[in-house]
């Protein structure tokens, strides 16, 4: 008999977003992104960070004051890593991503195929950017639906335990 306490698909890719985002070194917001294909296999992993090169002891990570002065010019988002990042082409895939992407983000998101949004987190809810990313998705047929939070604990081998 198989064991009843497993967790779902969309817990298990949300999970690997979640732990994705912990590879961040933002010290304000940390955001993951899996994305999936059809057959249930994970095709492209992000997070949010500055582009190669770009030594993250060097460009800035504040979110105040001059623009160049912020990391706002320089990051890239977890969704466009994780599209970049992906194997194949993305055509009718589901993204899970730990904030609800921002408007740019979700242009990038159309265009590559990816037909499904799952997001634990919409802070930015009413936003000009959030109106205009849920307006292309509802043009584009793209879907997306909000995610119960969830818990994830890792245990190594010898017993330890890391919550997120």
């Amino acid at each position: 008999m198989k064991s009843r306490s497993y967790i779902s698909w969309d817990e298990y890719f949300m999970g690997v977003a979640v732990l994705s985002a912990n590879r961040s070194k933002d010290p304000n917001t940390k955001v993951g992104a899996c994305i999936v294909n059809p057959e249930k296999r994970i095709v492209g992993i992000g997070y949010n960070g500055f582009p190669y090169g770009c030594d993250d002891d060097v460009f800035p990570w504040c979110n105040e004051g001059d623009f160049t002065d912020t990391k706002y010019p320089y990051v890239v988002h977890a969704e466009p890593n994780a599209i970049l990042n992906s194997t194949t082409k993305l055509n009718g895939c589901t993204l899970y991503v730990t904030l609800f992407p921002c408007h740019e983000c979700v242009k990038l998101i159309i265009q590559s195929g990816i037909k499904h949004i799952i997001y634990m987190s919409d802070k930015y809810s009413g936003t000009e950017s959030d109106q205009a990313a849920k307006r292309m998705l509802d043009a584009a047929n793209v879907t997306y639906e909000k995610m119960k939070e969830i818990a994830i604990t890792i245990r190594s081998n010898d017993s330890e335990e890391t919550d997120f």
